[in-house]
């Protein structure tokens, strides 16, 4: 007997043609309550999966909530929700920043358990930690998955708390250069104005410059001047008038 070709597609119309509309309101329900800055969350996948997981995971979970399909009035707001957690797991920036985020928790909750082991006694910390024999298993637990998925919470939060207060101040920064730009343009402007202004008066100016200077030399052609008189004894530094003889 030949080999039976599985047609994805085919089980995948089954599946869906046995959704209730109970399941599909539940899965809007679930998409709408995710944490919005975790897509894997959106798509109810693990931090592990491929792209082609997230692929089929879009596919299957957008059929569910088509607002063609669901009846829920917030179905085309869960279908957004999708589409977008779809797209930033599908890009390599924002998915390797994502996962980033979920290696610093990992690392961060393995210290935390070190940690708690050491209080603990040395029998105990050498079968569970010695050689990393557990570690495995441990991180695979339903216990530590929970704790690694609201610390993936708790990291993105404060990372995007941190972007918004990077952005703002490049915003506050960049409206003060704005404004300090304007100013400098106005005082450019005002400055411009003031020598257009100085020069438009540089012909009157000039006229009644040259006629200041015309009137000053008629003044000194038609003036008279008393004659100098002559001091009586010379060693006397002041001018003694002429005495009238006789």
């Amino acid at each position: 007997m030949g080999e039976v070709k599985v047609d994805d597609d085919a089980i995948l119309k089954s599946f869906l043609a046995e959704v209730g509309e109970v399941e599909r309101d539940n899965e809007v329900g679930r998409i709408l309550s995710c944490f919005k800055l975790n897509p894997f969350e959106h798509l109810n996948l693990s931090f592990d999966s491929s792209t082609d997981d997230v692929k089929r995971q879009y596919r299957k979970i957008s059929l569910m909530v088509h607002p063609d399909k669901c009846k829920h009035p917030q179905a085309q707001e869960a279908f957004g929700a999708l589409a977008k957690a779809q797209q930033l797991l599908l890009n390599d920036q924002e998915r390797d920043y994502i996962l980033t985020q979920v290696h610093a928790a990992k690392e961060e909750l393995k210290m935390k358990r070190k940690k708690q082991l050491k209080k603990d006694t040395a029998s105990k910390i050498k079968s569970l930690v010695d050689e990393g024999k557990h570690e495995h298993i441990y991180e695979q637990s339903e216990e530590f998955q929970k704790e690694l998925k609201l610390k993936v919470r708790e990291i993105l939060t404060d990372q995007e708390w941190r972007r918004r207060k990077m952005a703002m101040r490049i915003s506050e920064e960049e409206g003060r250069l704005k404004k300090d730009e304007a100013e400098q343009k106005e005082i450019w402007k005002k400055k411009r104005e003031h020598e257009e202004q100085w020069e438009g008066t540089r012909e009157k100016r000039v006229s009644s410059w040259r006629d200041f200077q015309k009137a000053g030399k008629k003044a000194k052609k038609g003036e008279t001047r008393p004659p100098k008189l002559k001091t009586e004894d010379p060693n006397k530094s002041y001018v003694q008038r002429p005495v009238k003889k006789g």
